[in-house]
């Protein structure tokens, strides 16, 4: 089972990389499935505060504060997203053969997936000079940043335009096929 774990910041077009990795992946038979580690917190949104599930009207510093200031730092539980996740893919293996997670965003979030599986590859998207419309409070926090200091991607794709995110997405599905099992 491969596991595809695409990180970057804000609007540099993980969920897009996704959708392009999953129909490379269809095309050499695999049976892709994408994944949110922040699910559960969409979840949340959707059904106690009323969110309507568009991109456009996103609740970021609901996700922010929910995530960081209340799951992981006043109820202590730094691995409830992870947990879920891995619960999730345990379950789905059932139907899936590969998983493409496109929202990771913390050092711990690749660490512990390359260390609970065996085939997982690291890809983080830059998009160099984007606007990406966050607030400075939204921009400055953690789940922006702490992705600058992790180091150990197997892949590190610029997003310039469709077009080289759909090159890129094919080169890593023949790259992984040829010599990475």
């Amino acid at each position: 089972m491969k596991i595809f774990v695409i990180g970057g910041k804000a609007k540099t077009g993980k969920s897009t990389f996704g959708n392009f990795l999953k129909e490379q992946l269809k095309d050499y038979g695999y049976r892709p499935c994408i994944m949110h580690i922040t699910e559960p917190l969409y979840s949340y949104a959707r059904t106690y505060f009323d969110w309507n599930g568009r991109e456009e009207d996103k609740p970021r510093e609901f996700l922010q504060k929910m995530g960081i200031e209340i799951i992981r730092d006043k109820l202590g539980k730094k691995e409830f997203l992870l947990n879920r996740l891995c619960e999730d893919i345990e379950i789905l293996s059932n139907f899936f053969d590969c998983f493409i997670i496109t929202d990771a965003r913390m050092i711990h979030e690749f660490e512990k997936l390359k260390e609970k599986y065996e085939e997982v590859i690291t890809i983080k998207l830059e998009r160099k000079n984007y606007d990406n419309c966050l607030t400075d409070e939204e921009a400055k926090h953690i789940t922006e940043n702490e992705i600058d200091k992790y180091q150990d991607f197997d892949y590190v794709i610029e997003n310039r335009s469709l077009d080289d995110l759909k090159i890129a997405a094919l080169e890593v599905v023949r790259t992984e096929e040829n010599y990475g099992g």
